[in-house]
């Protein structure tokens, strides 16, 4: 019960709906018990006067259609309370998915990392569907039965106390015994759930990673993985559903007992001249009428446990409060010159890793700053950092001499544009995906966009042009021009500051060449941070800065740094296959003593070749 109270706490928006749904079941309740007093009238009446009497036979006529009457107004206003319950249970529906996806969007990325998609979209639909199924239950049925149950307790307490007082015991022992049950169906359920959890998000993640899958040949093993839970889930089904409907004997039983004594009784007062026919007949349709609402019982507390443990979930990701928010002070940032300063940052991630420690650099405005430095020191990070998405340790991070902690998170980034190793596009078109950033950009600046970033051509060999369909993530699209649309819609942005993460590790070196030239027009006049690990796409760069062990090792242009002999300068010597370069990179972690006599043979190899 205290589960279904918070689910009305928490629409209780829909208020309306529910007032409206109390006052039909109300009204439909008072017409069911009409129709007993009316049937009552007629018995008594007939046993009275018998089948001859003219006045009578009237009587009885009219008041059968009173009855008629009763049962086309019951069946009006059932079906009318069955609309706003449909209505109800459709709108709660909306209600839970959209604020459930509007908080999952509030949510720090740290959250995701946790996580698994499908396990995400799993509780919602089951939450929802058990909820609205409930809803639609107690709208529809429940609550009108409830109802009518107390109305007859009541009625029947004035003919025939003790058969009131029976029923009125059978209704709270009838759920004490349904509760004792409860417990060992819920633990069973989070085991149910789980295993869905987990199935559901493999299954998502096998078909966005189908061309792994078949490439290394894992089609029998994930359909295997998927089979296991899915017997696993039937397996813990199967004993959940044995303990329940073992228990649910023993509740009907119980329950069949009860009506038997309490049909005994009122038969037994009528052969003794306590109660008249009509009056046999009258409380017989009474506890008949209180009786389907007691046996029904079990489907609702079924629905409503169902709900629980399915609801469970979804509130529990409702009630994960944001790590990142904006403060109730906070302003919209206001970029004029893009000048980025990194002041003593500290950060680990939650599992405890330490990334960065005391690093301080500084991007001028219309600078290029490249990152370098070995996989896991934090270059990728560094620009996450940029965007707020994880929060600082320690230090500061300032954009024109402001705390970006200070500011809004929307407008920080509104004012950056990234371009990530991997594009991220979404399905729909071309257009769509351009103009991700800016929807209401107008087709000549979308088309503009597109050729600053090299993609106009290859976009007008298209049958369709810019309203090609892409496919999920763009599936239909090659690396190359995946990424360059991921540009069009960076240029489109138009942001002050740029992010370019990896943007041209994926590629081949022509797609390479014409990415990269995409690039430095984008970049031009802008404050840009550049995480790469190709030296030749970070040549034409300000500034460098190199990274180890969470720190700035060292930085300068890319002329100083090749000359001093550190870390930039053994990283463009291995490139060039130089051999002097193992001793430089050994001297800063990237290779180990042990690994000197195979690093130098495989550089004279490739140099060789």
């Amino acid at each position: 019960m205290q589960d279904l109270l918070k689910i009305v706490r928490y629409s209780w928006s829909l208020r309306r709906y529910y007032l409206l749904i109390g006052a039909f079941v109300v009204v439909v309740s008072l017409l069911n018990q009409a129709t007993p007093f009316v049937i009552k009238s007629i018995v008594d009446d007939l046993g009275k006067h018998g089948l001859t009497g003219s006045t009578s036979s009237s009587k009885i006529w009219w008041l059968l259609g009173v009855i008629l009457l009763i049962n086309l107004a019951i069946t009006l206003m059932s079906n009318v309370q069955g609309y706003y319950g449909d209505m109800l249970a459709a709108k709660l529906n909306t209600l839970m998915s959209q604020r459930y996806y509007n908080h999952l969007l509030k949510l720090p990325l740290a959250y995701f990392d946790g996580e698994i998609a499908g396990r995400i979209t799993s509780r919602l639909e089951r939450s929802i569907n058990t909820v609205s199924q409930l809803t639609n239950a107690l709208a529809n049925n429940f609550i009108g039965w409830f109802l009518t149950s107390v109305i007859t307790i009541g009625i029947l307490a004035y003919y025939a106390w003790p058969v009131a007082v029976t029923l009125a015991v059978l209704f709270p022992f009838y759920i004490w015994m349904t509760r004792q049950s409860s417990q060992r169906w819920q633990a069973r359920q989070q085991g149910i759930n789980s295993d869905t959890d987990i199935n559901n998000g493999r299954f998502i993640e096998s078909i966005n990673q189908i061309r792994v899958v078949k490439s290394f040949a894992r089609e029998v093993s994930e359909s295997r993985f998927f089979a296991t839970k899915r017997r696993s889930i039937e397996t813990q089904t199967r004993g959940q559903s044995i303990e329940w409907h073992r228990y649910d004997i023993y509740r009907r039983i119980g329950l069949s007992v009860a009506f038997f004594l309490m049909y005994t009784y009122i038969v037994i007062g009528t052969l003794h001249h306590h109660y008249t026919i009509g009056e046999l007949v009258f409380m017989l349709q009474l506890v008949i009428q209180a009786q389907f609402p007691l046996f029904a019982l079990s489907f609702v507390v079924d629905e409503l446990q169902r709900a629980q443990a399915g609801s469970r979930d979804f509130f529990q990701v409702m009630e994960t409060e944001p790590s990142i928010f904006d403060e109730s002070n906070a302003t919209a940032l206001n970029v004029t010159d893009a000048r980025i300063e990194f002041r003593d940052v500290n950060f680990a991630y939650d599992n405890g890793q330490q990334v960065l420690n005391g690093l301080s650099f500084t991007i001028e405005p219309g600078t290029r700053v490249a990152l370098v430095g070995e996989s896991g020191e934090g270059k990728t990070t560094i620009s996450n950092l940029l965007l707020r998405f994880y929060t600082l340790d320690e230090g500061t991070i300032s954009i024109d001499g402001v705390d970006i902690s200070a500011v809004k998170q929307a407008s920080l980034r509104d004012q950056i544009g990234v371009v990530f190793q991997e594009p991220a596009l979404f399905s729909g078109t071309i257009r769509e995906n351009i103009s991700y950033g800016r929807p209401e950009a107008t087709d000549q600046e979308v088309e503009n966009s597109a050729r600053i970033a090299n993609a106009a051509g290859f976009i007008s060999r298209f049958k369709d042009g810019y309203n090609t369909q892409i496919g999920e993530r763009g599936v239909r699209l090659s690396g190359g021009q995946k990424q360059r649309i991921a540009i069009a819609r960076a240029v489109l942005k138009n942001p002050p500051i740029l992010i370019f993460d990896e943007a041209t590790s994926s590629l081949d070196s022509r797609a390479e060449a014409e990415v990269q030239q995409a690039l430095d027009r984008l970049m031009e006049g802008r404050s840009t941070l550049v995480i790469a690990h190709r030296l030749s796409t970070i040549a034409s760069v300000d500034k460098i800065v190199a990274l180890q062990g969470g720190q700035v090792v060292e930085q300068g242009t890319p002329t100083e740094l090749a000359q001093t002999g550190g870390m930039y300068a053994g990283l463009l010597a291995l490139q060039d296959s130089s051999a002097n370069a193992l001793e430089v990179l050994r001297r800063y972690g990237f290779a180990e003593p042990d690994e000197e006599e195979q690093a130098v043979d495989i550089t004279k190899e490739e140099a060789a070749s």
